[in-house]
Protein backbone atom coordinates (compact mmCIF):
# COMPACT_ATOMS: atom_id res chain seq x y z
CA UNK A 1 0.00 0.00 0.00
CA UNK A 2 1.72 3.21 -0.58
CA UNK A 3 1.92 5.43 1.66
CA UNK A 4 3.05 9.36 2.33
CA UNK A 5 6.43 10.10 1.26
CA UNK A 6 7.09 13.70 2.16
CA UNK A 7 9.68 12.80 5.15
CA UNK A 8 12.45 14.80 6.41
CA UNK A 9 15.03 14.43 8.85
CA UNK A 10 13.04 15.77 11.14
CA UNK A 11 10.17 14.06 10.69
CA UNK A 12 7.81 13.55 13.81
CA UNK A 13 6.55 9.96 11.65
CA UNK A 14 8.10 7.12 12.26
CA UNK A 15 9.26 5.48 8.93
CA UNK A 16 7.91 1.90 8.23
CA UNK A 17 9.18 -1.03 10.24
CA UNK A 18 9.33 -4.86 8.97
CA UNK A 19 6.78 -5.29 11.63
CA UNK A 20 3.76 -7.45 10.84
CA UNK A 21 0.63 -5.57 10.92
CA UNK A 22 -1.42 -5.20 7.37
CA UNK A 23 -0.93 -1.14 7.77
CA UNK A 24 2.69 -0.60 8.26
CA UNK A 25 3.58 2.74 7.06
CA UNK A 26 -0.01 4.57 7.28
CA UNK A 27 0.34 7.80 9.29
CA UNK A 28 -3.04 8.54 11.19
CA UNK A 29 -3.68 12.39 12.26
CA UNK A 30 -6.34 11.82 15.15
CA UNK A 31 -8.42 14.46 16.14
CA UNK A 32 -11.61 12.89 18.12
CA UNK A 33 -12.47 12.17 21.56
CA UNK A 34 -14.70 10.22 23.28
CA UNK A 35 -15.56 6.75 21.66
CA UNK A 36 -16.30 5.93 17.94
CA UNK A 37 -13.22 7.67 16.58
CA UNK A 38 -10.56 6.77 19.17
CA UNK A 39 -11.67 3.47 18.97
CA UNK A 40 -11.28 3.00 15.20
CA UNK A 41 -7.86 4.55 15.67
CA UNK A 42 -7.05 2.06 18.45
CA UNK A 43 -7.72 -0.54 15.67
CA UNK A 44 -5.66 0.81 12.94
CA UNK A 45 -3.02 1.32 15.88
CA UNK A 46 -3.12 -2.28 16.73
CA UNK A 47 -2.73 -3.07 12.96
CA UNK A 48 0.65 -1.68 12.46
CA UNK A 49 -0.61 1.85 11.77
CA UNK A 50 1.26 5.22 13.65
CA UNK A 51 -1.11 7.39 15.04
CA UNK A 52 -0.93 10.83 16.32
CA UNK A 53 -3.52 11.92 18.64
CA UNK A 54 -4.49 15.96 18.92
CA UNK A 55 -6.20 16.44 21.86
CA UNK A 56 -7.64 19.98 22.68
CA UNK A 57 -6.34 21.95 25.50
CA UNK A 58 -8.72 20.65 28.13
CA UNK A 59 -7.80 16.97 26.77
CA UNK A 60 -9.70 14.16 25.63
CA UNK A 61 -13.03 13.88 27.41
CA UNK A 62 -12.94 10.12 28.47
CA UNK A 63 -9.68 11.33 30.60
CA UNK A 64 -12.23 12.58 33.43
CA UNK A 65 -15.24 9.88 33.01
CA UNK A 66 -14.24 8.29 36.56
CA UNK A 67 -14.40 6.85 38.45
CA UNK A 68 -12.66 4.20 38.18
CA UNK A 69 -9.06 6.47 37.58
CA UNK A 70 -5.63 5.17 37.46
CA UNK A 71 -2.87 5.98 39.38
CA UNK A 72 -2.08 9.35 37.17
CA UNK A 73 -6.13 10.48 37.40
CA UNK A 74 -6.70 9.20 34.26
CA UNK A 75 -9.97 7.78 33.89
CA UNK A 76 -10.28 4.17 33.12
CA UNK A 77 -12.45 4.68 30.26
CA UNK A 78 -9.90 6.38 28.60
CA UNK A 79 -7.08 3.74 28.59
CA UNK A 80 -9.88 1.58 26.77
CA UNK A 81 -9.74 3.01 23.71
CA UNK A 82 -6.04 4.74 23.33
CA UNK A 83 -3.63 3.11 23.39
CA UNK A 84 -0.32 2.15 20.27
CA UNK A 85 -0.86 5.77 19.81
CA UNK A 86 1.35 9.25 20.74
CA UNK A 87 -0.34 12.44 21.68
CA UNK A 88 -0.06 15.81 22.29
CA UNK A 89 -2.55 19.08 22.64
CA UNK A 90 -3.68 21.91 20.09
CA UNK A 91 -5.80 24.64 20.74
CA UNK A 92 -7.13 24.76 17.28
CA UNK A 93 -8.87 28.10 17.88
CA UNK A 94 -5.68 29.66 17.61
CA UNK A 95 -4.37 29.98 14.28
CA UNK A 96 -0.93 29.39 14.92
CA UNK A 97 -1.60 26.00 16.50
CA UNK A 98 -3.75 25.10 13.25
CA UNK A 99 -0.16 25.86 11.26
CA UNK A 100 1.36 23.07 13.45
CA UNK A 101 -1.78 20.78 12.23
CA UNK A 102 -0.50 21.60 8.53
CA UNK A 103 2.79 20.77 9.27
CA UNK A 104 1.72 17.48 10.60
CA UNK A 105 -1.07 16.44 7.80
CA UNK A 106 2.06 16.76 5.50
CA UNK A 107 2.81 13.14 6.10
CA UNK A 108 -0.28 12.37 6.96
CA UNK A 109 -2.57 9.63 5.05
CA UNK A 110 -5.55 10.04 6.86
CA UNK A 111 -6.92 12.49 9.20
CA UNK A 112 -10.27 11.52 11.67
CA UNK A 113 -12.05 14.31 13.49
CA UNK A 114 -15.43 13.78 15.45
CA UNK A 115 -16.31 17.21 15.70
CA UNK A 116 -19.67 19.21 14.76
CA UNK A 117 -20.69 19.44 11.04
CA UNK A 118 -19.25 22.88 10.25
CA UNK A 119 -15.85 23.22 12.56
CA UNK A 120 -13.26 22.26 10.71
CA UNK A 121 -14.50 24.88 8.14
CA UNK A 122 -15.00 27.58 10.78
CA UNK A 123 -11.15 26.87 11.59
CA UNK A 124 -10.22 27.16 8.24
CA UNK A 125 -9.72 23.13 7.77
CA UNK A 126 -12.75 22.13 5.49
CA UNK A 127 -11.79 19.61 3.08
CA UNK A 128 -13.49 20.78 0.09
CA UNK A 129 -11.74 24.42 0.20
CA UNK A 130 -8.47 23.51 2.45
CA UNK A 131 -7.26 20.49 2.76
CA UNK A 132 -8.01 18.23 -0.44
CA UNK A 133 -6.43 20.91 -2.41
CA UNK A 134 -3.49 21.58 -0.48
CA UNK A 135 -2.74 17.56 0.42
CA UNK A 136 -4.42 15.74 -2.14
CA UNK A 137 -3.58 12.03 -1.01
CA UNK A 138 -4.95 12.83 2.75
CA UNK A 139 -7.88 11.23 3.08
CA UNK A 140 -10.24 12.78 5.99
CA UNK A 141 -12.43 10.65 7.51
CA UNK A 142 -15.59 12.91 9.71
CA UNK A 143 -17.56 10.97 12.56
CA UNK A 144 -20.96 13.11 13.53
CA UNK A 145 -24.46 12.12 14.85
CA UNK A 146 -25.95 12.98 11.79
CA UNK A 147 -24.36 14.16 9.68
CA UNK A 148 -23.64 17.42 7.80
CA UNK A 149 -27.34 18.41 6.31
CA UNK A 150 -30.46 16.89 6.35
CA UNK A 151 -33.34 18.13 9.01
CA UNK A 152 -31.21 17.19 11.82
CA UNK A 153 -27.86 17.97 9.72
CA UNK A 154 -25.28 19.30 12.53
CA UNK A 155 -26.99 18.36 15.54
CA UNK A 156 -25.10 16.91 18.39
CA UNK A 157 -25.58 13.13 18.85
CA UNK A 158 -24.51 10.52 21.58
CA UNK A 159 -24.98 6.92 21.43
CA UNK A 160 -27.83 6.84 23.80
CA UNK A 161 -29.86 9.41 22.53
CA UNK A 162 -29.37 7.57 19.38
CA UNK A 163 -30.25 4.18 20.78
CA UNK A 164 -33.50 6.15 21.95
CA UNK A 165 -34.25 7.86 18.16
CA UNK A 166 -33.81 5.25 16.08
CA UNK A 167 -35.57 2.32 17.91
CA UNK A 168 -33.23 0.39 19.34
CA UNK A 169 -34.30 1.05 22.42
CA UNK A 170 -37.70 -0.18 21.63
CA UNK A 171 -36.95 -4.09 21.16
CA UNK A 172 -34.36 -4.16 24.10
CA UNK A 173 -35.91 -4.47 27.50
CA UNK A 174 -38.66 -6.76 28.81
CA UNK A 175 -42.67 -5.81 29.16
CA UNK A 176 -41.82 -5.17 32.88
CA UNK A 177 -38.90 -3.10 32.51
CA UNK A 178 -39.96 -1.11 29.36
CA UNK A 179 -38.02 0.23 26.80
CA UNK A 180 -34.20 -0.16 27.84
CA UNK A 181 -30.79 0.88 26.81
CA UNK A 182 -28.37 -1.34 25.20
CA UNK A 183 -26.19 -1.99 28.00
CA UNK A 184 -22.79 -0.99 26.48
CA UNK A 185 -22.11 2.08 23.75
CA UNK A 186 -23.37 -0.09 20.95
CA UNK A 187 -23.82 2.63 18.51
CA UNK A 188 -20.12 4.17 18.91
CA UNK A 189 -18.86 0.93 18.59
CA UNK A 190 -20.38 0.39 15.44
CA UNK A 191 -20.00 3.51 13.97
CA UNK A 192 -15.92 3.38 14.93
CA UNK A 193 -16.05 -0.12 12.97
CA UNK A 194 -17.58 1.40 10.33
CA UNK A 195 -15.02 4.84 10.10
CA UNK A 196 -12.42 2.16 9.94
CA UNK A 197 -13.61 0.07 7.68
CA UNK A 198 -14.52 3.37 5.66
CA UNK A 199 -10.62 4.62 6.10
CA UNK A 200 -9.40 1.31 5.05
CA UNK A 201 -11.39 1.08 1.26
CA UNK A 202 -10.30 4.74 0.66
CA UNK A 203 -7.00 3.65 1.35
CA UNK A 204 -7.19 0.54 -1.14
CA UNK A 205 -9.39 3.10 -3.46
CA UNK A 206 -6.16 5.65 -2.99
CA UNK A 207 -4.16 2.74 -3.78
CA UNK A 208 -5.76 1.57 -7.44
CA UNK A 209 -6.60 4.98 -8.75
CA UNK A 210 -4.11 7.80 -7.10
CA UNK A 211 -7.36 9.62 -5.72
CA UNK A 212 -8.01 10.43 -2.05
CA UNK A 213 -11.61 11.03 -0.22
CA UNK A 214 -13.64 12.16 2.14
CA UNK A 215 -15.27 9.51 4.76
CA UNK A 216 -18.35 9.73 6.48
CA UNK A 217 -20.03 7.73 9.42
CA UNK A 218 -22.61 8.71 11.76
CA UNK A 219 -24.33 7.71 14.04
CA UNK A 220 -27.35 8.06 13.05
CA UNK A 221 -26.95 5.70 10.00
CA UNK A 222 -25.19 3.35 12.02
CA UNK A 223 -28.08 2.65 14.30
CA UNK A 224 -30.52 2.07 11.57
CA UNK A 225 -28.38 -0.16 10.31
CA UNK A 226 -28.26 -2.11 13.36
CA UNK A 227 -32.17 -2.74 13.28
CA UNK A 228 -31.79 -6.53 12.11
CA UNK A 229 -34.48 -8.12 11.91
CA UNK A 230 -36.79 -6.11 13.23
CA UNK A 231 -36.55 -3.47 10.55
CA UNK A 232 -37.59 -6.31 7.81
CA UNK A 233 -39.92 -8.04 10.58
CA UNK A 234 -42.21 -4.47 10.03
CA UNK A 235 -41.35 -3.76 6.20
CA UNK A 236 -43.00 -7.08 5.80
CA UNK A 237 -45.57 -7.67 8.38
CA UNK A 238 -46.65 -4.36 9.03
CA UNK A 239 -46.69 -4.92 12.88
CA UNK A 240 -44.13 -2.73 15.19
CA UNK A 241 -41.98 -4.89 17.15
CA UNK A 242 -42.35 -5.31 20.73
CA UNK A 243 -40.36 -6.42 23.70
CA UNK A 244 -39.67 -9.41 24.09
CA UNK A 245 -36.36 -9.01 26.78
CA UNK A 246 -33.86 -11.65 25.98
CA UNK A 247 -35.96 -13.79 23.25
CA UNK A 248 -35.71 -13.33 19.62
CA UNK A 249 -38.54 -11.90 17.50
CA UNK A 250 -38.17 -15.01 14.70
CA UNK A 251 -36.52 -18.03 16.16
CA UNK A 252 -37.62 -20.25 19.17
CA UNK A 253 -36.11 -21.87 21.43
CA UNK A 254 -33.24 -18.14 21.51
CA UNK A 255 -33.50 -16.95 24.88
CA UNK A 256 -32.20 -17.02 28.62
CA UNK A 257 -33.46 -20.14 30.89
CA UNK A 258 -32.91 -20.46 34.61
CA UNK A 259 -30.96 -23.54 35.53
CA UNK A 260 -30.42 -24.64 39.39
CA UNK A 261 -27.61 -21.94 40.03
CA UNK A 262 -28.00 -19.00 37.02
CA UNK A 263 -29.04 -18.00 33.52
CA UNK A 264 -27.87 -20.10 30.75
CA UNK A 265 -28.74 -18.56 26.90
CA UNK A 266 -30.22 -21.42 24.69
CA UNK A 267 -29.68 -20.60 20.92
CA UNK A 268 -31.65 -22.87 18.70
CA UNK A 269 -32.33 -22.32 14.88
CA UNK A 270 -33.68 -25.21 13.11
CA UNK A 271 -35.77 -27.89 13.51
CA UNK A 272 -32.99 -30.70 14.00
CA UNK A 273 -30.77 -29.00 16.63
CA UNK A 274 -34.31 -28.82 18.69
CA UNK A 275 -34.45 -32.29 18.43
CA UNK A 276 -30.86 -32.77 18.94
CA UNK A 277 -31.61 -30.39 22.40
CA UNK A 278 -34.49 -32.84 23.27
CA UNK A 279 -32.72 -35.90 23.65
CA UNK A 280 -29.92 -34.08 25.23
CA UNK A 281 -31.91 -32.77 28.31
CA UNK A 282 -33.61 -36.42 28.13
CA UNK A 283 -36.68 -34.83 27.09
CA UNK A 284 -37.01 -37.06 23.40
CA UNK A 285 -41.02 -36.75 23.37
CA UNK A 286 -40.77 -32.81 23.48
CA UNK A 287 -40.15 -32.97 19.68
CA UNK A 288 -42.57 -34.28 19.11
CA UNK A 289 -45.29 -32.58 20.71
CA UNK A 290 -47.40 -30.66 18.11
CA UNK A 291 -46.96 -27.30 19.98
CA UNK A 292 -42.98 -27.51 19.20
CA UNK A 293 -42.25 -29.15 15.85
CA UNK A 294 -41.49 -26.68 14.07
CA UNK A 295 -40.04 -22.75 14.51
CA UNK A 296 -43.01 -21.10 13.57
CA UNK A 297 -45.24 -23.24 16.22
CA UNK A 298 -42.97 -23.05 18.62
CA UNK A 299 -43.14 -18.98 18.43
CA UNK A 300 -46.61 -19.12 18.73
CA UNK A 301 -46.14 -21.30 22.06
CA UNK A 302 -42.96 -19.86 23.67
CA UNK A 303 -44.32 -19.65 26.78
CA UNK A 304 -45.22 -23.18 27.15
CA UNK A 305 -42.34 -24.21 25.73
CA UNK A 306 -40.04 -22.54 28.44
CA UNK A 307 -42.28 -23.77 31.30
CA UNK A 308 -40.52 -27.31 29.60
CA UNK A 309 -37.28 -26.35 29.32
CA UNK A 310 -36.94 -24.51 32.71
CA UNK A 311 -38.88 -27.67 34.26
CA UNK A 312 -36.05 -29.96 32.63
CA UNK A 313 -33.25 -27.30 33.44
CA UNK A 314 -34.51 -27.14 37.28
CA UNK A 315 -31.37 -30.14 37.72
CA UNK A 316 -28.73 -29.13 36.24
CA UNK A 317 -26.09 -26.59 37.44
CA UNK A 318 -25.26 -23.88 34.20
CA UNK A 319 -21.39 -25.03 34.37
CA UNK A 320 -22.25 -28.94 33.69
CA UNK A 321 -25.54 -28.02 31.58
CA UNK A 322 -23.63 -25.86 29.08
CA UNK A 323 -20.85 -28.25 28.66
CA UNK A 324 -23.48 -30.82 27.92
CA UNK A 325 -24.87 -28.85 25.36
CA UNK A 326 -22.06 -27.68 23.64
CA UNK A 327 -20.59 -30.74 23.42
CA UNK A 328 -23.79 -31.98 21.26
CA UNK A 329 -22.96 -28.97 18.86
CA UNK A 330 -26.13 -27.13 20.72
CA UNK A 331 -24.88 -23.58 20.86
CA UNK A 332 -25.60 -22.61 24.99
CA UNK A 333 -23.50 -20.83 27.13
CA UNK A 334 -23.74 -19.18 30.52
CA UNK A 335 -25.20 -15.51 31.23
CA UNK A 336 -21.77 -14.56 32.69
CA UNK A 337 -20.19 -11.50 34.69
CA UNK A 338 -17.72 -9.38 32.66
CA UNK A 339 -15.01 -10.72 35.35
CA UNK A 340 -16.46 -14.10 34.87
CA UNK A 341 -16.54 -13.54 30.54
CA UNK A 342 -12.97 -12.22 31.01
CA UNK A 343 -10.92 -14.72 33.03
CA UNK A 344 -12.60 -17.48 31.29
CA UNK A 345 -9.96 -19.84 30.48
CA UNK A 346 -10.96 -19.39 26.37
CA UNK A 347 -11.03 -15.77 26.88
CA UNK A 348 -6.99 -16.61 28.12
CA UNK A 349 -6.54 -18.93 25.17
CA UNK A 350 -8.02 -16.13 22.79
CA UNK A 351 -5.75 -13.61 24.19
CA UNK A 352 -8.74 -11.20 24.74
CA UNK A 353 -7.74 -9.86 28.20
CA UNK A 354 -4.18 -8.48 28.16
CA UNK A 355 -2.98 -7.96 31.63
CA UNK A 356 0.84 -6.72 31.56
CA UNK A 357 2.54 -4.26 33.80
CA UNK A 358 1.36 -1.02 33.07
CA UNK A 359 -1.50 -1.70 31.28
CA UNK A 360 -5.16 -3.61 31.06
CA UNK A 361 -6.97 -4.26 28.29
CA UNK A 362 -9.11 -5.92 26.16
CA UNK A 363 -7.18 -7.80 23.19
CA UNK A 364 -7.40 -7.24 19.34
CA UNK A 365 -10.52 -9.01 18.13
CA UNK A 366 -9.59 -9.01 14.35
CA UNK A 367 -7.04 -12.04 13.62
CA UNK A 368 -4.60 -11.30 10.31
CA UNK A 369 -2.83 -14.40 10.18
CA UNK A 370 -0.23 -13.62 7.46
CA UNK A 371 0.01 -9.85 8.98
CA UNK A 372 -0.75 -10.12 12.77
CA UNK A 373 -1.32 -6.90 14.76
CA UNK A 374 -0.58 -6.33 17.88
CA UNK A 375 -1.51 -4.93 21.46
CA UNK A 376 0.53 -1.47 21.58
CA UNK A 377 1.81 0.90 23.64
CA UNK A 378 -0.07 2.10 27.11
CA UNK A 379 -2.43 4.82 26.29
CA UNK A 380 -0.34 7.68 26.22
CA UNK A 381 -0.90 10.59 29.01
CA UNK A 382 -2.10 14.00 28.51
CA UNK A 383 0.33 16.06 26.24
CA UNK A 384 3.09 13.22 26.50
CA UNK A 385 4.09 14.13 23.39
CA UNK A 386 4.53 17.48 22.93
CA UNK A 387 8.49 17.37 21.81
CA UNK A 388 6.43 16.36 18.61
CA UNK A 389 4.91 19.62 18.61
CA UNK A 390 8.42 21.39 19.27
CA UNK A 391 9.51 19.49 16.08
CA UNK A 392 6.83 20.63 14.07
CA UNK A 393 6.72 24.30 15.42
CA UNK A 394 10.85 24.59 14.62
CA UNK A 395 9.67 23.93 11.17
CA UNK A 396 6.28 25.70 11.06
CA UNK A 397 7.05 28.94 8.78
CA UNK A 398 5.63 32.12 10.69
CA UNK A 399 2.88 33.77 8.18
CA UNK A 400 5.59 36.49 6.81
CA UNK A 401 7.39 33.46 5.52
CA UNK A 402 4.86 31.22 4.27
Amino acid sequence: MTTSSRTGPDTVWREATDGTGALQGVRIVDLSRVLAGPLCTQMLADHGADVIKIEPPFGDETRQLGPPFDDSGTASYYSAVNRGKRAFSLDLTAPEERRILLGLLEGADVLIENFLPGTMEKWQLGYESVLAPRFPKLIHCSISGFGDTGPLGGSPGYDAVLQAMCGLMSVNGSPQSGPTRIGIPIVDHLTGYAAMNGIVMALYHRERTGRAQRVEATLFDTALSLLVPHASNWMHSGKTPQLLGSAHPNIAPYDSFSASDGAVFLGILNDSQFRRFCRCIDHPTLADDPRFASNAVRLANRDALRAEIETAFAKWDKASLCQKLMSAGIPAGPVNTVPEALTAAHAKHRGMFIDEPGYRGLGVPIRMHGSPGRVGDRPPAFDEHAFLKEKLQSRTPRPDMA
